[in-house]
């Protein structure tokens, strides 16, 4: 178990632990929680040995494995399933004791080294880290690419995949959904449940919390409390406690100004000196309860839109993908994610847009926030359209070096600079004034943009929205950086603003508080989604469980390894010797065949994808036809449509034999 007795911590001259004392069982799944600042961050360099404490006791059973995510931005061209197998800390140590054994002439200590690299689990390594990769939200077709050739958020998803990797006792997470897209956390939620070990977490995400943990650690004034509960249960017991502390402190402060008014009465009267002196160490000896002192509470509110047309935006036909790159050849197509939408956004939508990783969810929020073009189709505009974005990464409309108070006087000149009025105060005491209720306060509102936490920049990207007096909200993942007090402030704005509000969130809270529709971004369109985010959260875990599924089907290899593995141990102990030579030239036809293989089935691959691209197109042209045919139409366009609907099954029933053929010849390649 884990045991801090009477510990004091501190950082330079800030007081975080004073005489904290705190149990932790094995097994235990703990929720770590507190005000930003408090020492959470503290806490965990304590458990991984990265701080000391500065009086009291720490201990942490020696032989216990520590698994954490690394915080350094990976560079490497390492492929994303070697990088993540790597994690795997004690099967990294088993293939350093073979290539150890196999430059000596020591055979029984070969022997051992293949039992203990058997034992590591060498046959299935690939197929488990790419099982991590794959929940993360990551492609099968992403599977080998370089670490490099990722985004900084998709790097973190691979750090994160390489410390569940890694065999833990402990496993220590620090924010682990902040990268992450719904799909991910639902899949990171189920992992982590049935993850065996002890397991401590910060986070501002209060169902990820209730999901995971059974326990929660409070960091209050320097003191550790537990409490036996999920987030939800702390938050009621810990609004009970103070309530109980709230009243004792109020009978305490009427009992001490009934003792002093005795005194102050009869302290000079010869007759009551001595009760005035009894009642005088009475007040001496009680122990005075401390008064409650709740957090800081942040609220803010969206003023009411100058107008509100209706339908806010009409989508005929639209197709939203990128350009081609400035380098590509010339006559290059664009990249098409989602086509064919035939949607309207009207006056007063509450709509939450959900859909697993890389369907184009960002992709539809960017191109109705004019980040965009679209690729086909029309964007109508209502009349008077004011757009407030916050994007998924805050400095795509933050400038790192620039202040706060700068940010908000260039946003005041573009707003002149269109003839527009939002009926907010321009000077700059104004502007400061407007920074302030934001919590940009004093020297904050100069203090570059750059240096500051992931939650203020994006308590700044809110404070810019609020300002325009927007009349449409497009929140592409709002809360990454948002503390929890901020995240119910956010809530209440947005269930108080009178506009239309698109959010893309994987905090299911924020979903479920501010959400009357879903919208599903799938299989390269976009449907409505008649369930709850429950109904949702058991389609994301069927999709995973079906991907984890057809990955084993598709991984013959870890079979030949094993066999590889156990052949080389059993003969190394039945003969007593072992050529080394010849074990190098087995790998490298080993190695060889591997890649005859991959070569082989690599264009079946590309074929197959193609194949499922256009299944899925016309899966959707298919289900638009059928809608077309069941309302009323003149009779040349039911002909035309009964047309276009017979071509399309036709051609669907013939790229469904070939996807089966393919799919044959793809696991054929691979024996």
């Amino acid at each position: 178990m884990i045991t801090l007795r009477n510990v004091t911590l501190r950082r330079s001259t800030k007081m975080l632990l004073d005489d904290a004392s705190v149990t932790l069982n094995p097994g235990e799944k703990v929720g770590l929680v507190g005000r930003n600042g408090a020492g959470k961050s503290s806490l965990f360099a304590l458990l991984n040995g990265t701080l000391h404490e500065d009086a009291g006791d720490y201990a942490i059973p020696p032989q216990w494995r520590m698994g954490q995510v690394a915080q350094e931005m990976p560079e490497t061209g390492q492929s994303a399933t070697d990088f993540v197998v790597e994690g795997d800390t004690a099967l990294v140590a088993a293939q350093a004791e073979v290539r150890a054994a196999e430059a000596t002439d020591d055979y029984d200590r070969m022997a051992h080294a293949y039992m203990e690299l058997h034992d590591a689990g060498a046959h299935d390594a690939p197929a488990r880290a790419q099982a991590l990769i794959l929940g993360l939200g990551f492609k099968t077709t992403e599977l080998t690419n370089p670490v490099n050739s990722f985004s900084g958020g998709w790097r973190m998803r691979l750090q994160l995949a390489r410390a569940l990797m890694c065999p833990s006792d402990l496993l220590l997470l620090d924010e682990p959904t902040n990268h992450l897209d719904l799909d991910a956390l639902v899949w990171l939620e189920a992992w982590l449940k049935r993850y065996e070990g002890t397991l401590i977490v910060i986070s501002h995400d209060r169902e990820f919390l209730d999901a995971v943990t059974g326990v929660t650690l409070h960091i209050d004034a320097g003191r550790l409390v537990r409490y036996g509960g999920n987030y939800s249960k702390f938050e009621d017991m810990r609004a009970e406690q103070i309530g109980q502390q709230q009243a004792a402190f109020s009978r305490q402060q009427d009992k001490i100004a009934h003792l002093q008014k005795f005194i102050d009465r009869f302290k000079a009267k010869a007759t009551k000196a001595r009760q005035a002196q009894s009642r005088v160490k009475a007040l001496e000896r009680m122990e005075k309860i401390a008064p409650v002192l709740a957090d800081a509470d942040f609220g803010f509110e969206f003023k009411e839109p100058a107008n509100l047309p209706n339908p806010m935006l009409a989508m005929q036909d639209a197709s939203f993908g990128y350009p081609p790159p400035d380098d590509a050849p010339r006559g290059t197509p664009p990249s098409v994610i989602v086509r064919n939408v035939n949607r309207s956004v009207l006056a007063g939508q509450r709509i939450g847009i959900l859909g697993a990783n890389g369907q184009g969810k960002s992709t539809l929020v960017k191109t109705v926030a004019r980040a965009l073009a679209p690729i086909g189709g029309e964007l109508t505009e209502g009349k008077g359209l004011n757009i407030g974005y916050f994007a998924q990464q805050e400095l795509d409309v933050l400038r790192p070096q620039d202040t706060p108070l700068e940010h908000m006087i260039r946003l005041v000149k573009e707003a002149a600079a269109r003839g527009q009025n939002h009926g907010q105060g321009t000077r700059e005491q104004d502007l400061r004034s407007f920074l302030g209720t934001f919590n940009f306060g004093g020297d904050m509102v100069k203090q570059a943009v750059g240096s500051m936490s992931g939650g203020e920049k994006a308590r700044l990207v809110l404070c810019m929205i609020v300002w325009q007096r927007p009349n449409l909200l497009l929140l592409d993942e709002p809360t990454n950086h948002l503390d929890l007090a901020t995240r119910e402030a956010l809530a209440m704005a947005l269930n108080e603003f009178e506009g239309t509000v698109m959010l893309v969130s994987h905090d299911r809270a924020l979903l479920r508080a501010v959400c009357d529709e879903f919208w599903l971004v799938t299989r390269g369109g976009v449907e409505p989604f008649d369930g709850d985010l429950d109904d949702y959260q058991r389609y994301l875990l069927d999709e995973a469980k079906r991907q984890r599924e057809s990955l084993k089907e598709s991984s013959k290899e870890p079979a030949v390894t094993t066999k590889h593995v156990a052949e080389k141990e059993a003969a190394v102990r039945a003969a007593g010797t072992f050529d080394s030579k010849n074990a190098s030239e087995q790998r490298k036809r080993d190695a060889q065949r591997r890649q005859q293989q991959a070569d082989k089935a690599k264009p079946l691959k590309r074929e197959l994808e193609g194949c499922e691209t256009r299944m899925s197109e016309l899966t959707q042209e298919k289900a638009r036809l059928e809608a077309q045919l069941a309302t009323p139409l003149a009779p040349p366009a039911i002909a035309d449509a009964g047309k276009r609907l017979k071509a399309a099954s036709d051609e669907l029933h013939a790229l469904e034999e070939r996807w089966l053929a393919l799919t044959e010849q793809i696991e054929h390649a691979a024996v």
